[in-house]
């Protein structure tokens, strides 16, 4: 078994509910994580789905931890390294008098101070609050909610990441931290950010650019009929539309060059019917393993259970029984990442109630060694990530201070990189790869090659999402660049995994959605061919984080050993994992058990206005009466549709109401909690006409210092000083490989002339 790199760690975790998913991840990652409970157990032990008395909604963020009595908390914090508590729960200055370089997380729906912190949050209002929802859904249709709890679970993540992040920073300067986290934050960063990085097939139109209402986008990752369901494409580069040009007999129609730009595929009206009478007769597994052939990215639509049985699941074995009480077993996700190969997963049983005890024996994490204000100042990425998830990793360690290198080249540019504008960048690459240079390098080119590999001898980390076999055909796999610098870590993020039969697929979000049976979740109730979720991106931003925690995992676990390591993340894997309650509770539903369930509702209601919506959260008969009192007995849905949306949520809110206005992403930054919460900032790149907003910082924090500005790079910007001031070649060489085509070099002339 691999050495779980955070052995030695010790967290204290207060979290109800779905946020106990923090500690988790920490869990798997070989954290002592003890819960802290009242002596009978906390209540989130009985909500949720219940079999047989048991929560699996608790068992399925619990699992691997302990738990010991609420009077064991002073005692246990005074040598804990990290403490996850509700906001207002415990006496943060007093716990950090006692344990000076204690991090502590306090956990809010809507922060720790202003007007918002006492309202109430759900799932379906961090939907409409985040943007998320005015994104969801089809054109001249009311929003749909997406599935499932997406905006709580991708904000745990961010918490997970952001709480690493200030206890490296900790270990460094011996002083704790005390971070406000609120989950519309969280959710507002991780699963779709409006302001973050898009798809290619947006050609880097930001969403705030996107018309009102429920904007077309299901031609970009079309789901065509076929003769068993459903399948979608994602062509995209001018390969993959040779390839489907070829598959279709290379027809007249659409033999004419333009049809090699997205602008003139999308903007067809006969293409995708000559496809979809292509498939007509094809089964969905015909049309996989006939785009493989061509280079045409597709996946078979598939409902949940068919997702859980394809022979990648199966074969990778993501899923593993857990006992939940004496006889009675049930499948929960083993674990969303990969260690040098192993599975971090199940690290034991969800605990069972609270007892006097203390932590395990462990020796102390040694301090790092780098200076700096920053985190991550000092550390060293070649960041080989492309479009959404591949540019997310990077940026997110730039941004607390690593110096990312994006080794890239004109030949097989990054798909992010296609713009519409007129300026050299668009916000969306902008944005999404902020504070990192580039490196043009021709890897085909052996002197490129050992340009690298001079460059991997002082790298500390590399990064890709490439689909399986692309670094072994550079040979640039782990165990190569392992033997020139054992203390490199090196991650690789994948639609489907580093093994097994899909390793090597090619694969887009849209297609693990489809794939991952999340796609078939997200449409209409009673309307089979209502796919919905085609503007959405995920799990892209949340599979970076996924793999950042991984990142800095292992350069925890590299102070104690030296030694660098690996780091797997399979995107289908992430989407099931965080559907972990569901898929348990479905299987015992099948096996005959009895599941019950809390009555929770939530819907989209039509306010006055022009596409003006507003979600309301219905959790309990507490509820219903708050809401009967706000209306004066009116039905809630007559009654907000003579309210603007905005004061409908106020109204409900101050009930006590989990209500949230649908926002627009244009909305956002002028928003009164976003303004409160210093979420956004204005900023300006040196070859852009116009300003545009990013996220200001990932998280409130008392230590952390804000990301820097730095820009995105053009692609082959710092190419000459990267090789001058990282190897020492004198200009000379140098530029002789810039005419070798080695080094590309980027020249304002040559593009004006262009």
């Amino acid at each position: 078994m691999t050495d779980r790199p955070l052995k030695g760690v010790r967290v204290l975790d207060l979290a109800i509910g779905p946020m106990a998913a923090i500690a988790r991840h920490y869990a798997e990652l070989g954290a002592d994580v003890i819960r802290i409970e009242p002596a009978g157990g906390a209540h989130d032990r009985v909500q949720g789905r219940i079999v047989d008395g048991v929560s699996l909604d608790f068992v399925a963020v619990n699992l691997g931890k302990r738990a010991a009595t609420a009077d064991r908390l002073d005692a246990l914090a005074v040598d804990a390294d990290i403490l996850i508590a509700p906001r207002g729960t415990i006496a943060v200055e007093r716990l950090q008098a006692n344990n000076p370089a204690l991090v502590v997380l306090s956990v809010s729906d809507f922060g720790d101070t202003g007007r918002f912190a006492d309202w109430a949050g759900s799932d379906p209002v961090y939907h409409a609050l985040s943007g998320e929802l005015s994104r969801s859904g089809i054109p001249g249709r009311e929003p749909l909610l997406p599935p499932g709890n997406l905006a709580i679970v991708c904000a745990s993540v961010q918490a997970a990441y952001m709480t690493l992040v200030a206890y490296w920073q900790a270990l460094k300067t011996r002083r704790g931290d005390h971070l406000d986290f609120s989950v519309l934050d969280g959710a507002a960063q991780a699963l779709d950010p409006g302001y973050g990085i898009a798809g290619s097939a947006t050609a880097g139109v930001p969403a705030s650019e996107l018309p009102r209402g429920r904007p077309e986008a299901r031609f970009q990752y079309p789901i065509l009929p076929c003769k068993d369901g459903f399948v979608r494409l994602c062509v995209l580069a001018p390969r993959q539309w040779q390839g489907m040009f070829e598959w279709m007999g290379q027809p007249e129609e659409f033999a004419d060059p333009a049809f090699q730009t997205l602008q003139v595929r999308f903007a067809s009206s006969t293409l995708l019917p000559a496809i979809t009478r292509l498939f007509a007769d094809k089964t969905r597994r015909q049309i996989e393993d006939e785009g493989e052939r061509f280079g045409v990215p597709a996946a078979a639509v598939l409902d949940l259970d068919e997702a859980l049985t394809t022979e990648q699941i199966q074969a990778r074995r993501a899923f593993a029984p857990v006992e939940i009480a004496p006889g009675l077993t049930a499948p929960f996700p083993d674990g969303m990442l990969e260690i040098d190969g192993t599975r971090m997963g199940i690290a034991g049983p969800a605990p069972g109630l609270p007892e006097p005890i203390d932590w395990h024996s462990r020796d102390p994490v040694p301090a790092p060694e780098t200076q700096g204000e920053r985190p991550f100042d000092g550390l060293k990425v070649l960041d080989f990530g492309v479009i959404v998830v591949g540019a997310e990793g990077g940026r997110l360690l730039g941004d607390q201070g690593a110096d990312v290198v994006k080794v890239e080249s004109s030949a097989f540019p990054d798909g992010s990189r296609q713009n519409r504008w007129s300026d050299l960048l668009s916000p969306a690459f902008a944005t999404g790869h902020r504070n990192k240079r580039s490196l043009g390098l021709n890897l085909r080119d052996p002197k490129g090659k050992e340009l690298l590999l001079d460059l991997v001898r002082q790298t500390d980390v590399l990064l890709s999402n490439f689909k399986g076999g692309t670094l072994e055909s550079l040979g640039l796999d782990y165990q190569s660049l392992k033997a020139i610098n054992p203390a490199i870590i090196v991650t690789d993020s994948s639609a489907f995994g580093p093994t097994g039969p899909w390793s090597r697929r090619m694969g887009y979000g849209p297609l693990v959605r489809a794939s991952a049976g999340l796609t078939t979740q997200w449409r209409y109730p009673g309307e089979p061919d209502s796919f919905s979720d085609a503007l959405t991106v995920y799990p892209d931003h949340v599979a970076g984080r996924i793999g950042a925690i991984g990142v800095i995992a292992l350069l925890i676990r590299r102070l104690r050993t030296g030694s660098g390591g690996q780091v797997s993340v399979s995107q289908a894997e992430v989407m099931l994992s965080q559907m972990a309650p569901r898929i348990a509770a479905d299987a015992l539903a099948r096996a005959g058990h009895a599941v019950s369930a809390e009555k929770e509702e939530s819907a989209v209601y039509r306010c006055a206005g022009d596409d003006e919506w507003c979600v309301v959260t219905i959790r309990d008969q507490a509820d219903e009466q708050a809401v009967m009192g706000v209306t004066q007995g009116m039905p809630l849905s007559d009654w907000l549709a003579t309210q603007a949306s905005r004061d409908g949520m106020e109204a409900l809110q101050a009930a006590g109401v989990p209500a949230g206005a649908m926002l627009r992403v244009s909305e956002l930054p002028s928003y009164d909690y976003y303004v409160e919460r210093d979420f956004f900032r204005e900023t300006r790149h040196p070859h852009m006409a116009k300003p545009f907003i990013v996220e200001a910082a990932p998280i409130r924090s008392e230590r952390l210092p804000n990301p820097p500005a730095g820009p995105a790079p053009l692609l082959g910007e710092h190419s000459v000083e990267l090789i001058r001031d990282r190897l020492g070649l004198p200009e000379a060489a140098i530029e002789a490989l810039i005419e070798a085509g080695v080094i590309e070099q980027f020249r304002m002339q040559e593009t004006r002339a262009a």
